[in-house]
């Protein structure tokens, strides 16, 4: 008797043939996978305590955002239509820097639900400041059920690129006091919940960190085998930046410092120049590509074919709630694949099998976890998304791969399943109160930004 099947389903299986299988089945037992194939041939060899009929749905490996700001949940909406620099210094540093570790628990709530209801079951978070409680954040994650990597920030400057001290003061954090945190957390939560919560080093970007403390950093991360995030050549201030300090292109410093590695996942990459490209290659360090808020913010558009094309790990992330103001991969998965057959005007550019495999098997690789996340596969941790063909958006269903990028959004998320634990089922959240999330939400935003005195704007007149 196994815990699970899942029959009578499409199955884009993601493993290294690439299978997809018509009426296909899953089952489950002690969190995961024990076998794949035609639906009549699982029912012959198995019967499950848990059944889940597949018809008319699309079972996908769960959904790996590779870049996530918790704490930018809460404050969804509050600097739109802004440049960078006056993004950070005058809307979200002062509102994250008036956070308490309960509105970072709460905060870590709101993203969450959204993520599972919208079919990811594995992030990477990139910064967490000491003020957003990341105690509390890891109990979030673990009582969710949710696969996360938490990164704890690390920094000793207050400057942005080449803006010097503009880092809001409840922003600022004590270098020493970073590594000791994350050490601390590292030996209290890596490997807990079931192997569910893995802690990571959060770099601030160059400007905020001294050479000295990145290879301080970098260090660590290798005697204790852990990971590290970091954004690199998101705007053009931070190339104009190491090239002016340093006289290196923003991957040279990385590589200098030792930001990079197969441990290591750099985001964004909008201004990498392809002759930095061998860096990545040579140091298996992987690239976090988030083109929603790379456009939202005007900051470019990622050379990702070209990447890919030179053999770069290239993964997919939502960035937080300002940036993007929505945690759901499919919009993520959509705009990767339309946004750069405009700007090569070549329409064989960036199929949609290629960004799935970006936010799936690419991100198992970025995280260190393709051994066990990724794809259907026998022996790999049951992490399946079921995703509802019936309605509207979906119809017809021609093919499978086309419909879930082009066409799908987390709202055809049906269900949500990691280790092999249901946590979203016919699109009702197991493991949160939803209604209580939002109401919670609401309250404790309206406060944070009465307390950071942030006024939100409208251009048109509100009564």
């Amino acid at each position: 008797m196994t815990d699970l099947i899942i029959d009578g389903a499409t199955v884009i299986t993601m493993d290294t043939q690439r299978r997809i299988l018509t009426d296909g089945a899953v089952a489950v037992e002690d969190q995961r996978i024990i076998a794949v194939g035609k639906s009549h041939e699982i029912k012959q060899k198995f019967s499950a305590e848990t059944r889940i009929s597949g018809r008319n749905k699309i079972l996908i490996p769960g959904l790996i955002d590779c870049h996530v700001h918790l704490a930018q949940a809460m404050i969804r909406g509050t600097a739109d239509d802004v440049d960078l620099i006056p993004w950070l210094r005058d809307y979200v540093w002062v509102l994250q820097g008036n956070y308490t570790p309960e509105d970072g628990r709460v905060s870590a709530e709101l993203c969450i639900a959204e993520m599972l209801k919208s079919g990811t079951t594995s992030f990477l978070e990139s910064m967490i400041h000491k003020r957003y409680g990341m105690d509390g954040i890891a109990q979030v994650v673990e009582r969710t059920g949710i696969r996360g990597c938490l990164s704890k920030l690390f920094m000793d400057w207050t400057g942005y690129a080449d803006e010097e001290a503009i880092m809001y003061e409840g922003m600022i954090e004590d270098p020493q006091e970073c590594i000791a945190e994350t050490l601390s957390m590292h030996n209290k939560w890596q490997g807990a919940a079931d192997g569910r919560v893995f802690i990571w080093w959060g770099a601030r970007t160059p400007g905020a960190v001294s050479p000295e403390l990145y290879r301080q950093v970098a260090d660590l991360a290798r005697k204790r085998h852990m990971g590290i995030t970091m954004h690199l050549g998101e705007v053009k201030e931070d190339v104009e930046y190491t090239k002016s300090q340093f006289n290196q292109s923003p991957a040279e410093f990385a590589r200098d410092v030792g930001m990079m590695g197969k441990n290591v996942v750099l985001v964004h990459g909008v201004w990498i120049t392809p002759e930095e490209f061998p860096i990545y290659v040579e140091t298996g360090t992987h690239m976090c590509h988030c083109p929603a808020s790379n456009a939202k913010l005007a900051s470019g558009i990622a050379l990702i074919p070209e990447m890919l094309e030179a053999g770069i790990n290239v993964c997919l992330g939502c960035d937080g709630g300002p940036s993007n103001n929505a945690y759901d991969m499919f919009r993520e998965m959509f705009l990767a694949a339309v946004i750069h057959k405009a700007r090569t005007l070549d329409p064989l550019t960036m199929p949609a099998e290629t960004v799935l495999e970006m936010a799936t098997i690419n991100g198992a690789k970025a995280l260190g976890l393709e051994k066990d996340i990724g794809s259907i596969e026998v022996g790999k941790k049951a992490d399946l998304v079921l995703v509802n063909t019936t309605q509207l958006n979906l119809a017809p269903t021609y093919n499978p791969v086309s419909n879930i990028i082009y066409a799908a959004n987390g709202f055809n998320v049906n269900t949500t399943i990691v280790n092999g634990q249901i946590l979203v089922h016919e699109g009702k959240l197991m493991t949160l109160d939803e209604e209580k999330v939002i109401e919670t939400a609401r309250e404790r935003g309206q406060k944070l930004l009465e307390r950071a005195d942030v006024k939100i704007q409208s251009r048109w007149q509100r009564d």
